[in-house]
């Protein structure tokens, strides 16, 4: 007989990035780990499963975060005055600079592990630090409370303070392939992957990154960096790497962008058409952080452009970049970035609506892991049960109109249960 359940509530979940598909007191049923549909009425095939009764509540798919650090979860909110290397040089170096300490990682990792379980988040690509010890002890924890995730030991050989860099590429690049090992060899992870992570170009020597796409096709890796987030940034590429054209142009030269694994780009805000349709050919998705753009006046990045040109995009919560790890907060930040980049930069790019930011922070990030982040038939089976009461106030609320609230008030709300691949984890 297989595992299943089935959940009663009023359901909500994105078919694509326009539409919203609701269902008051309705049905939705999972049968190992993998949703078979949402219902108005139960379907006698899985009147045998046990039914747990949520009427009342709201049942959403678990968010995709698509870009946040791990170490920087200790000094989130602090250094948003800075722009991003300044920020980078004075707040995030040192502290990731700490992780070499093990006892320190595990504090500091349980902390951020714990955080992320109780929130409504339950997939994420991670960044951790260069510190390999670290970094699996990460890895660890992360599998332990039964989270999705992602997770990369960064590289950097250059332009970092003496504690974070790598004594070159080779030994980036062995330590790298030790992580891999052990992953292989030691470990047992059923929720918690290795993606290759470079920090960005100013921080990865030609060589380095062209030796972790050697790694990339070897083992099969996806891969996550960051592109054309700071202007100043932009600029120092330039002068790193004369020959091409782009920021992108000069990942796919350096073998990043190969158009068959998975490659995931923060920010990409000073991006122009070239790039995107160049991002477009590549396959590379967008993971959009629009408190972090905010917080360290980064700038505003084209999302609508992005959707129009079919680039994918997921959401990010890029914390310390971002002080709240809740995808909730990152949907509605998406939609008032969007109206400003409307307003003062390009009035043909209309502003997110909520139901395209909903789609971001789960069907849209979610297709990272393939068929992740809905509630249609044959996705793996992430939920979220939530007691919205508080949110009603005097008037009752249709399901659309509770959704609003949630993402907006996500902190009146209480999350009941939470499920990753059909296993309750709250």
């Amino acid at each position: 007989m297989s595992d299943g359940f089935v959940l009663r509530g009023d359901i909500c979940f994105s078919v694509s990035k326009d539409e919203v598909k609701t269902i008051e007191d309705g049905y939705l049923v999972c049968e190992d780990g993998v949703c078979r549909g949402a219902y108005r009425d139960l379907p006698g095939a899985y009147s045998r499963l046990p039914l747990e009764d949520h009427r009342g509540a709201m049942i959403l798919p678990g968010l995709v975060d698509m870009h946040v650090h791990a170490p920087q979860y200790a000094y989130w909110g602090l250094g948003m005055d800075r722009e991003l290397i300044d920020w980078l040089s004075h707040h995030a170096f040192p502290e990731e600079e700490k992780y070499r300490d093990t006892a320190y990682a595990e504090k500091a990792y349980r902390a951020f592990t714990e955080d992320v379980r109780r929130g409504p988040n339950t997939r994420a690509l991670v960044y951790a630090t260069c510190h390999v010890p670290a970094t699996l002890l990460l890895m660890d924890m992360l599998e332990g409370s039964g989270l999705a995730t992602c997770v990369g030991k960064v590289n950097m050989d250059r332009h970092s303070p003496p504690g974070l860099q790598e004594e070159g590429a080779e030994a980036s690049l062995r330590d790298t392939e030790e992580w891999l090992r052990v992953i292989r060899e030691e470990k047992s992870y059923t929720n918690t992957a290795p993606i290759l992570t470079p920090r960005f170009i100013p921080s990865c020597s030609d060589s380095l990154m062209r030796g972790l796409g050697e790694i990339r096709r070897k083992y099969g890796l996806p891969i996550q960096s960051h592109m054309s987030e700071n202007q100043d940034e932009v600029a120092w590429v330039k002068e790193l790497c004369p020959g091409t054209a782009s920021y992108a142009e000069a990942y796919q030269t350096l073998g990043t962008f190969d158009g068959e694994k998975p490659a995931v780009m923060a920010h990409c805000i000073w991006v122009d058409a070239q790039e995107i349709s160049r991002m477009k050919e590549q396959g590379v998705s967008v993971a959009h952080c629009p408190q972090s753009n905010m917080n360290l006046s980064s700038g505003l990045a084209p999302i609508r452009r992005f959707l129009d040109e079919g680039v994918a995009v997921g959401l990010g919560s890029d914390v310390a970049g971002g002080s709240q790890t809740s995808i909730f907060r990152a949907m509605s930040d998406a939609i008032q970035a969007s109206k400003m980049y409307w307003r003062l930069a390009d009035p043909s790019c209309a502003p997110l609506s909520l139901e395209e930011a909903f789609y971001l922070g789960t069907l849209g990030g979610g297709a990272f892991w393939g068929k992740a982040g809905s509630f249609l038939e044959g996705y793996e089976f992430d939920a979220l049960v939530i007691d919205d009461s508080q949110n009603w106030e005097a008037n009752p609320l249709d399901i659309a109109s509770r959704l609003a609230r949630i993402v907006y008030r996500p902190d009146r709300c209480k999350i009941l249960k939470k499920y990753v691949r059909g296993k309750s984890i709250i």
